[in-house]
């Protein structure tokens, strides 16, 4: 049985078959064990993890802990709102702060980050994410946006994002997209911050 747990760039969640490279989380998502309910996210604290700490196994979407959201890699999650988590990808994390700190000043704190992330990314009381417009060569590296699909920024070229993997680079597009890695995330980028990218952007 393929489960409703698979995030794509623009924030959604599908049941698609691909595994992820790695988990997160926006809450309690399931509304009974495997059965996801209608809500998008229930807190702000929206974060991406590894799949393997400290070798701990459990069943997906079972009990009331937390509902595991999969994504490609990193930069997928990061289109989607999500940021590092401290605990288990505490290095990451650490990057991402730094890069925070030089593209947004001192560091707020987490809570506060959080709030800044989650007004970035979603529109209030509408259960929907936000997108912006901008010229996709003013992009920076690990930024997504759509066009006719969802596209990796790599190197000045796009990659098309797929749920498995991405194609071969080309050409970035001319004028403007609806980019989905929200600008506050775009600017940590701008700052130095590399995600992890899926062996096939590789």
């Amino acid at each position: 049985m393929t489960l409703r747990n698979r995030v794509l760039p623009d924030g959604t969640i599908h049941a698609i078959p691909a595994r992820g490279t790695l988990t997160g989380n926006r809450g309690i998502l399931h509304v009974a064990d495997r059965e996801m309910g209608s809500a998008l996210w229930k807190h702000r604290a929206w974060i991406c993890c590894t799949l393997d700490w400290q070798g701990r196994r459990r069943q997906v979407m079972t009990g009331r802990k937390w509902t595991e959201l999969f994504f490609l890699d990193e930069a997928v999650a990061l289109a989607a709102g999500h940021r590092p988590c401290g605990y288990c990808r505490r290095a990451a994390f650490d990057r991402w702060k730094a890069a925070w700190e030089k593209a947004h000043g001192r560091w707020p704190g987490v809570h506060a980050v959080d709030a800044l992330l989650h007004a970035a990314r979603a529109y209030p009381g509408a259960r929907r994410l936000r997108t912006y417009r901008a010229r996709a060569d003013d992009l920076p590296n690990g930024a997504i946006f759509r066009r006719d699909g969802y596209y990796l920024v790599q190197n000045g070229q796009a990659r098309q994002v797929h749920p498995d993997r991405y194609d071969r680079a080309d050409a970035l597009p001319d004028g403007q997209v609806d980019v989905l890695t929200n600008p506050v995330t775009v600017a940590v980028l701008e700052a130095g911050y590399q995600p992890l990218l899926h062996q096939t952007a590789k």
